[in-house]
């Protein structure tokens, strides 16, 4: 498995251990976010998170902001790209399994690192159960 990574400054502690947790996984990580704290544009970061996994360079994505929306939109405007703002592990498994969500969007200034963990490793492990689901989810693209 490939995950692209991307943070802003609000969100630079939270990808190191996640990518430290994916890299214990043996997991992939294509990292775009800053390792600064100085401020930085979010798009930046999040734009080639998006693009990885539109063209199938990555297999899922996982962004990082202050509040997460800034991120989530962002992804949100590529083609089939499904980006979930989650605060806990039960949207998470949510939006994995009805929304087959191929980003996580992090809010880190609202969850603890603990939780966003948490909800990676919920990410990763929730398959999506098509079903009822499917036809929603081909719905949601503008053509």
């Amino acid at each position: 498995m490939k995950i692209a990574i991307g943070n802003d400054h609000a969100g630079t502690e939270y990808k190191l251990a996640v990518v430290g947790l994916l890299k214990s996984l043996n997991i992939e990580v294509l990292n775009h976010g800053t390792d600064d704290s100085d401020s930085v544009d979010y798009p930046d970061f999040v734009h080639p998170v998006a693009k990885d996994v539109e063209e199938g360079n990555a297999d899922i994505g996982i962004i990082i902001c202050g509040s997460g929306n800034g991120a989530s939109m962002t992804a949100n405007k590529h083609q089939n790209i499904r980006a979930a703002l989650c605060w806990n592990k039960e949207i998470t498994e949510l939006a994995r399994a009805h929304n087959d969500a191929n980003i996580l969007s992090l809010p880190a200034r609202f969850i603890s690192l603990h939780q966003a963990l948490d909800m990676v490793r919920t990410f990763l492990d929730t398959p999506f159960e098509g079903g009822r689901h499917e036809r929603r989810i081909e719905k949601i693209a503008c053509s």
